[in-house]
């Protein structure tokens, strides 16, 4: 059974950090993308950043441009995948969902496995 479960969620004040990671279990995952989407209240659940294993401790990164310049994201291994949140606004707020699929896209219909969902809250 395959399971994606996201850790690092919580409430913060704008300007702050948040750290987000997702492990995934059940199946090999060196072949595919593992990435970061987040829905806010009356939204679309919408792409935040995605990453694509190639071997050792190289991977390819791509973010939106929305976060880009404050948010990171990082493949540890295989089957690990964080997101360091920095200089966080309001905006920011929303589920963010850890996602794995067989390519590194922006659509979420790309993805076959999602996490439960982790609450990110930023205060103004």
């Amino acid at each position: 059974q395959v399971q994606l479960v996201e850790s690092g969620g919580g409430l913060v004040q704008a300007g702050g950090s948040l750290r987000l990671s997702c492990v995934a279990s059940g199946r090999t995952f060196s072949n595919y993308a593992m990435g970061w989407f987040r829905q806010a209240p009356g939204k679309e659940r919408e792409f935040v950043a995605v990453t694509r294993w190639i071997r050792d401790s190289i991977y390819h990164a791509d973010l939106a441009d929305s976060v880009k310049g404050r948010f990171t994201i990082s493949r540890d291994n295989a089957k690990k995948v964080s997101l360091q949140m920095n200089s966080l606004k309001p905006e920011d707020t929303a589920v963010y969902y850890c996602a794995a699929g067989s390519r590194p896209a922006a659509s979420a219909t790309s993805y076959d496995y999602w996490g439960q969902g982790t609450q990110v809250t930023v205060s103004s």
